[in-house]
């Protein structure tokens, strides 16, 4: 199955904020890393390379789980170390996994900044599926939120607040949480506004956002523009 399956976005956009990747790579990795092996009636060396590669996932799949478990048993380094190996030898897309595991990892032990670099670089390659660059974008804002400047997660998010993209409730939400911070009371309603005014917004998102915004409407800070 490809990478931009509907139901994988979907679930993404609902679990971005609250910091969980790690369960949606667990419940959607046969989506993430191709789906299910081609069976390939042809010569024996061919057969054999598609037999080879398998095994080699596997693998990295065995190394890949073990990785998680570390990380489930507060070992971060020792973790950190195992998905620095499949990032490195790993096969398919699980150097890729690793790599967004590593950086959740990263800012689970503090390094903020270490992580959010590692986001904002997977984010930015080209060769990377579109909705796993979308997605890393995104935590990378979400961590600016806290430690940066709206500009700065605008930078990462602002693109992907379109009508036409799956992440569009997310990165709002992020968008509207960083002016909200930054005191820009009036940039925040419209973000949080557009989330309330789209039907598709997951219910979670819409209702923090009608949240805010009564909280900014209280404060009299932004108020409604009377047209």
């Amino acid at each position: 199955m490809a990478f931009n399956d509907d139901s994988f976005i979907r679930e993404v956009n609902e679990e971005l904020r609250s910091d969980q990747l790690r369960f949606v790579w667990r419940r959607f990795g046969r989506f993430i890393i191709g789906g299910a092996v081609l069976i390939v009636l042809g010569t024996a060396a061919y057969s054999g390379y598609h037999y080879w590669s398998g095994r080699q996932a596997g693998s990295s799949g065995d190394q890949f789980i073990a990785a998680l478990t570390l990380a489930d048993q507060n070992k971060t380094d020792d973790a950190l170390a195992a998905l620095a190996t499949i990032e490195k030898s790993g096969s398919g897309s699980y150097p890729l996994l690793a790599r967004m595991r590593a950086a959740t990892l990263q800012a689970q032990k503090g390094d903020t900044a270490g992580a959010i670099a590692a986001f904002s670089a997977i984010g930015k390659e080209t060769s990377v599926p579109t909705v796993i660059r979308d997605a890393a974008r995104l935590r990378a804002a979400y961590l600016l939120v806290d430690t940066g400047t709206y500009d700065q997660v605008a930078a990462e998010a602002q693109e992907l607040a379109v009508p036409a993209n799956a992440f569009r409730h997310s990165a709002r939400d992020v968008l509207g949480l960083a002016a909200y911070k930054a005191g820009d009371f009036a940039k925040a309603r419209q973000w949080f506004q557009a989330i309330v005014d789209d039907p598709q917004s997951p219910r979670n998102v819409g209702n923090r956002a009608q949240m805010l915004l009564d909280l900014i409407t209280a404060s009299g800070k932004a108020p409604v523009a009377k047209g």
